[in-house]
Protein backbone atom coordinates (compact mmCIF):
# COMPACT_ATOMS: atom_id res chain seq x y z
CA UNK A 1 0.00 0.00 0.00
CA UNK A 2 1.78 3.31 -0.74
CA UNK A 3 -0.51 5.72 0.70
CA UNK A 4 0.07 6.01 3.79
CA UNK A 5 -3.63 7.44 4.75
CA UNK A 6 -4.78 3.83 3.43
CA UNK A 7 -1.87 2.14 5.19
CA UNK A 8 -2.87 3.54 8.42
CA UNK A 9 -6.55 2.71 8.15
CA UNK A 10 -5.92 -0.41 7.27
CA UNK A 11 -3.23 -1.21 10.04
CA UNK A 12 -6.24 0.15 12.69
CA UNK A 13 -8.90 -2.72 10.79
CA UNK A 14 -6.18 -5.35 11.58
CA UNK A 15 -4.90 -4.42 15.38
CA UNK A 16 -7.21 -6.57 16.70
CA UNK A 17 -5.86 -9.31 14.72
CA UNK A 18 -2.20 -9.29 16.12
CA UNK A 19 -0.17 -9.99 18.92
CA UNK A 20 2.25 -7.29 18.88
CA UNK A 21 5.21 -7.10 20.65
CA UNK A 22 8.06 -5.12 18.94
CA UNK A 23 6.93 -1.70 17.66
CA UNK A 24 9.79 -0.45 15.15
CA UNK A 25 9.37 3.03 12.98
CA UNK A 26 9.54 6.66 13.04
CA UNK A 27 8.32 8.15 16.42
CA UNK A 28 5.77 10.05 14.61
CA UNK A 29 3.82 7.99 12.69
CA UNK A 30 4.26 4.97 15.54
CA UNK A 31 2.38 7.40 17.62
CA UNK A 32 -0.27 8.32 15.19
CA UNK A 33 -1.33 4.56 14.63
CA UNK A 34 -1.45 4.00 17.86
CA UNK A 35 -3.78 7.05 18.59
CA UNK A 36 -5.76 5.97 15.70
CA UNK A 37 -6.19 2.65 16.87
CA UNK A 38 -6.76 3.61 20.90
CA UNK A 39 -10.08 6.22 19.05
CA UNK A 40 -11.11 3.62 16.62
CA UNK A 41 -11.71 1.25 19.58
CA UNK A 42 -12.54 3.62 22.21
CA UNK A 43 -9.56 2.07 24.36
CA UNK A 44 -7.63 3.53 27.16
CA UNK A 45 -3.99 2.76 26.24
CA UNK A 46 -2.76 0.53 23.40
CA UNK A 47 -2.03 -1.98 25.90
CA UNK A 48 -5.75 -2.71 25.88
CA UNK A 49 -5.45 -4.35 22.72
CA UNK A 50 -1.66 -5.43 22.42
CA UNK A 51 -0.89 -6.31 26.08
CA UNK A 52 2.19 -8.21 24.91
CA UNK A 53 3.94 -4.72 23.69
CA UNK A 54 7.21 -4.24 25.30
CA UNK A 55 9.74 -2.85 22.94
CA UNK A 56 9.78 0.67 20.53
CA UNK A 57 12.74 0.56 18.17
CA UNK A 58 13.40 3.59 17.14
CA UNK A 59 15.61 6.08 14.61
CA UNK A 60 15.65 8.63 12.28
CA UNK A 61 14.32 11.80 14.32
CA UNK A 62 15.25 12.65 18.22
CA UNK A 63 12.92 10.91 20.48
CA UNK A 64 12.69 13.29 23.07
CA UNK A 65 9.93 15.43 21.79
CA UNK A 66 8.12 12.51 21.58
CA UNK A 67 8.01 10.92 24.73
CA UNK A 68 5.90 12.47 26.60
CA UNK A 69 3.09 12.06 24.05
CA UNK A 70 4.12 8.59 23.60
CA UNK A 71 4.09 7.68 27.04
CA UNK A 72 0.28 9.17 27.24
CA UNK A 73 -0.87 6.36 25.19
CA UNK A 74 0.56 3.21 27.36
CA UNK A 75 -0.62 1.04 30.52
CA UNK A 76 3.15 -0.26 31.59
CA UNK A 77 6.50 1.32 31.01
CA UNK A 78 8.37 -0.27 27.32
CA UNK A 79 12.11 -0.81 26.60
CA UNK A 80 13.35 2.01 24.08
CA UNK A 81 15.77 0.87 21.78
CA UNK A 82 17.35 3.72 19.24
CA UNK A 83 19.51 2.56 15.89
CA UNK A 84 21.19 4.33 13.34
CA UNK A 85 20.13 3.42 10.03
CA UNK A 86 20.41 5.06 6.37
CA UNK A 87 19.62 4.77 2.82
CA UNK A 88 23.83 3.91 2.72
CA UNK A 89 24.36 1.36 5.64
CA UNK A 90 23.19 0.66 8.97
CA UNK A 91 25.18 2.56 11.21
CA UNK A 92 24.95 2.01 14.69
CA UNK A 93 22.57 1.07 17.75
CA UNK A 94 21.89 0.71 21.20
CA UNK A 95 23.19 -2.24 22.26
CA UNK A 96 21.92 -2.37 25.90
CA UNK A 97 19.67 -0.58 27.87
CA UNK A 98 21.46 1.90 29.91
CA UNK A 99 24.01 2.74 26.87
CA UNK A 100 25.23 6.15 26.91
CA UNK A 101 24.49 6.45 23.34
CA UNK A 102 24.39 4.17 19.92
CA UNK A 103 27.33 1.57 19.46
CA UNK A 104 28.66 2.61 16.01
CA UNK A 105 28.85 -0.51 13.42
CA UNK A 106 32.80 -0.37 12.17
CA UNK A 107 33.28 -3.94 10.59
CA UNK A 108 30.50 -3.64 8.22
CA UNK A 109 31.79 -2.62 5.17
CA UNK A 110 31.06 1.36 5.87
CA UNK A 111 34.52 3.45 6.34
CA UNK A 112 33.71 6.58 8.36
CA UNK A 113 35.41 9.93 8.82
CA UNK A 114 34.42 12.67 10.63
CA UNK A 115 34.64 16.40 9.82
CA UNK A 116 34.68 18.50 13.26
CA UNK A 117 31.68 20.85 12.83
CA UNK A 118 33.04 23.92 12.81
CA UNK A 119 33.53 27.30 11.04
CA UNK A 120 36.86 26.25 9.58
CA UNK A 121 34.70 22.98 7.87
CA UNK A 122 31.32 24.58 6.99
CA UNK A 123 29.91 27.81 6.09
CA UNK A 124 26.91 29.66 7.24
CA UNK A 125 24.58 27.50 5.33
CA UNK A 126 26.20 24.50 6.64
CA UNK A 127 27.49 23.68 3.41
CA UNK A 128 30.85 21.63 4.05
CA UNK A 129 34.12 23.24 2.38
CA UNK A 130 36.46 21.81 -0.14
CA UNK A 131 39.43 19.72 1.75
CA UNK A 132 38.24 20.08 5.37
CA UNK A 133 39.73 18.36 8.18
CA UNK A 134 38.79 14.61 7.70
CA UNK A 135 39.64 12.39 11.30
CA UNK A 136 39.25 9.02 11.31
CA UNK A 137 37.53 6.85 14.48
CA UNK A 138 41.17 6.66 16.77
CA UNK A 139 41.76 10.61 16.51
CA UNK A 140 38.09 12.34 17.88
CA UNK A 141 37.36 13.87 21.02
CA UNK A 142 34.03 13.63 23.27
CA UNK A 143 31.82 15.86 23.24
CA UNK A 144 32.60 17.49 20.00
CA UNK A 145 30.09 17.49 17.15
CA UNK A 146 31.39 16.02 13.95
CA UNK A 147 29.85 15.85 10.45
CA UNK A 148 29.81 11.54 9.30
CA UNK A 149 31.61 11.25 6.14
CA UNK A 150 30.83 7.17 4.69
CA UNK A 151 32.42 5.38 1.89
CA UNK A 152 31.03 1.88 1.78
CA UNK A 153 31.65 -0.95 -0.61
CA UNK A 154 28.77 -0.20 -2.58
CA UNK A 155 30.59 2.59 -4.11
CA UNK A 156 29.43 5.72 -1.86
CA UNK A 157 32.58 7.69 -1.65
CA UNK A 158 33.18 9.75 1.38
CA UNK A 159 29.49 10.29 1.07
CA UNK A 160 28.42 13.84 3.79
CA UNK A 161 25.31 11.69 5.26
CA UNK A 162 24.19 15.33 6.65
CA UNK A 163 24.12 14.17 10.29
CA UNK A 164 26.20 15.43 13.15
CA UNK A 165 26.87 13.38 15.68
CA UNK A 166 29.08 13.77 19.60
CA UNK A 167 31.00 11.19 21.06
CA UNK A 168 29.40 10.12 24.49
CA UNK A 169 31.80 6.97 25.21
CA UNK A 170 35.32 6.71 23.51
CA UNK A 171 35.82 3.32 24.70
CA UNK A 172 32.35 1.93 23.37
CA UNK A 173 32.61 4.21 20.32
CA UNK A 174 29.21 5.22 21.24
CA UNK A 175 27.54 8.43 19.65
CA UNK A 176 24.37 10.48 20.13
CA UNK A 177 23.12 12.67 16.90
CA UNK A 178 22.90 16.43 17.35
CA UNK A 179 21.46 17.28 14.61
CA UNK A 180 22.01 18.02 11.03
CA UNK A 181 24.82 20.04 8.82
CA UNK A 182 22.21 22.58 8.03
CA UNK A 183 19.39 22.27 10.25
CA UNK A 184 21.21 25.20 13.12
CA UNK A 185 20.37 28.78 13.19
CA UNK A 186 23.65 31.16 14.26
CA UNK A 187 22.40 34.48 12.20
CA UNK A 188 24.25 36.47 15.20
CA UNK A 189 26.62 33.90 16.94
CA UNK A 190 23.65 31.97 18.34
CA UNK A 191 24.61 28.60 17.48
CA UNK A 192 21.51 27.49 18.39
CA UNK A 193 21.39 23.52 17.24
CA UNK A 194 18.90 20.64 16.57
CA UNK A 195 19.99 19.37 20.04
CA UNK A 196 19.36 22.45 22.01
CA UNK A 197 15.67 22.63 20.21
CA UNK A 198 14.50 19.36 20.78
CA UNK A 199 15.96 19.30 24.81
CA UNK A 200 13.85 22.72 25.12
CA UNK A 201 11.13 20.71 23.20
CA UNK A 202 10.97 18.10 26.02
CA UNK A 203 11.42 20.01 29.01
CA UNK A 204 8.28 22.14 28.03
CA UNK A 205 6.25 18.78 27.21
CA UNK A 206 7.34 17.32 30.56
CA UNK A 207 6.62 20.77 32.28
CA UNK A 208 3.15 21.27 30.97
CA UNK A 209 1.92 17.83 30.74
CA UNK A 210 1.74 17.93 26.57
CA UNK A 211 2.54 16.90 23.46
CA UNK A 212 4.46 18.53 20.67
CA UNK A 213 5.36 16.24 17.61
CA UNK A 214 6.67 18.50 15.52
CA UNK A 215 7.94 21.60 15.34
CA UNK A 216 10.26 23.82 13.15
CA UNK A 217 11.93 27.45 13.87
CA UNK A 218 12.58 29.94 11.40
CA UNK A 219 15.02 32.86 11.91
CA UNK A 220 15.49 36.22 9.91
CA UNK A 221 16.14 39.87 10.30
CA UNK A 222 13.55 42.38 13.05
CA UNK A 223 13.68 46.16 13.65
CA UNK A 224 17.54 46.63 12.42
CA UNK A 225 18.26 42.96 14.57
CA UNK A 226 17.22 39.81 14.18
CA UNK A 227 14.30 37.68 15.42
CA UNK A 228 13.60 33.84 15.90
CA UNK A 229 10.17 32.31 15.09
CA UNK A 230 8.81 28.96 16.26
CA UNK A 231 6.01 26.74 15.01
CA UNK A 232 4.95 24.10 17.34
CA UNK A 233 2.25 21.57 16.29
CA UNK A 234 0.59 21.08 19.61
CA UNK A 235 -3.16 19.89 19.73
CA UNK A 236 -2.94 20.22 23.71
CA UNK A 237 -4.57 23.34 25.67
CA UNK A 238 -1.39 25.90 26.50
CA UNK A 239 -0.83 29.34 25.94
CA UNK A 240 1.38 30.33 23.25
CA UNK A 241 2.65 33.25 25.00
CA UNK A 242 3.59 31.00 28.41
CA UNK A 243 5.56 28.15 26.00
CA UNK A 244 7.98 30.87 23.87
CA UNK A 245 8.71 32.34 27.15
CA UNK A 246 9.61 28.96 28.76
CA UNK A 247 10.96 27.27 26.35
CA UNK A 248 13.60 30.92 25.46
CA UNK A 249 14.58 30.63 28.81
CA UNK A 250 15.45 26.82 28.74
CA UNK A 251 17.64 27.76 25.55
CA UNK A 252 19.15 30.65 27.57
CA UNK A 253 20.23 27.50 30.10
CA UNK A 254 20.87 25.35 27.59
CA UNK A 255 23.35 27.38 25.46
CA UNK A 256 25.28 30.22 26.42
CA UNK A 257 26.09 31.88 22.83
CA UNK A 258 22.12 32.05 22.54
CA UNK A 259 21.92 33.38 25.94
CA UNK A 260 24.18 36.48 25.33
CA UNK A 261 22.29 37.44 22.02
CA UNK A 262 19.13 37.08 23.53
CA UNK A 263 20.73 40.45 25.29
CA UNK A 264 22.19 42.21 22.20
CA UNK A 265 21.23 40.96 18.46
CA UNK A 266 18.77 38.70 19.20
CA UNK A 267 15.56 40.80 19.84
CA UNK A 268 12.31 38.84 19.83
CA UNK A 269 11.51 34.96 19.80
CA UNK A 270 8.37 34.33 18.51
CA UNK A 271 6.04 31.45 18.17
CA UNK A 272 2.95 29.95 16.31
CA UNK A 273 1.26 27.09 17.59
CA UNK A 274 -0.79 25.03 15.18
CA UNK A 275 -2.27 21.51 14.99
CA UNK A 276 -0.55 18.54 14.43
CA UNK A 277 -2.44 18.02 11.22
CA UNK A 278 -1.07 21.31 9.55
CA UNK A 279 2.28 19.83 9.84
CA UNK A 280 1.03 17.11 7.42
CA UNK A 281 -0.65 18.64 5.40
CA UNK A 282 2.15 20.67 4.35
CA UNK A 283 4.27 17.40 3.94
CA UNK A 284 1.84 15.73 1.87
CA UNK A 285 1.96 18.80 -0.78
CA UNK A 286 5.59 18.23 -1.11
CA UNK A 287 4.60 14.41 -1.92
CA UNK A 288 6.97 13.89 1.36
CA UNK A 289 3.83 12.06 3.49
CA UNK A 290 5.42 9.36 5.29
CA UNK A 291 8.15 7.21 7.45
CA UNK A 292 10.61 7.55 5.69
CA UNK A 293 9.98 12.24 5.29
CA UNK A 294 11.20 14.46 8.60
CA UNK A 295 9.75 17.48 9.16
CA UNK A 296 12.90 20.37 8.60
CA UNK A 297 13.75 21.30 12.33
CA UNK A 298 15.00 24.38 10.86
CA UNK A 299 13.42 26.43 8.03
CA UNK A 300 15.49 28.22 4.94
CA UNK A 301 15.67 29.12 1.80
CA UNK A 302 13.00 27.74 -0.80
CA UNK A 303 11.28 25.31 1.96
CA UNK A 304 10.97 28.33 4.11
CA UNK A 305 9.14 30.45 0.73
CA UNK A 306 6.91 26.95 0.88
CA UNK A 307 5.72 26.74 4.21
CA UNK A 308 4.47 30.52 4.37
CA UNK A 309 2.73 30.23 1.42
CA UNK A 310 1.13 27.10 2.44
CA UNK A 311 0.40 28.63 5.40
CA UNK A 312 -1.54 31.33 3.73
CA UNK A 313 -3.84 29.52 1.98
CA UNK A 314 -4.29 26.43 4.36
CA UNK A 315 -5.03 29.07 7.30
CA UNK A 316 -7.37 30.67 5.35
CA UNK A 317 -9.27 28.04 3.94
CA UNK A 318 -9.45 26.11 7.47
Amino acid sequence: IKDWNEKLHEIVEKAPDWDIGYLVGVPAWCQMCMEMIIEHYKLNTIHDIWPNLGFFVHGGVAFEPYKKGFEKLLGKPIIYIENYLSSEGFIGYKDHEKAKGMKLILDNNIFMEFVPFNDKNFDNDGKMVENPEALMIHEVEEGKDYALLMSTNSGAWRYLIGDTVRFVDLERNEVVITGRTKHFLSLVGEHLSVENMNKAIELVSEEFNICIPEFTVVGYPYENLFAHKWYVACDDPIDPNVLIQKIDEHLCRLNDDYATERTSALKEVFIEKLPEETFLKFMETKGKLGSQHKFPRVMKGKMLQDWNEFLKTYTASA
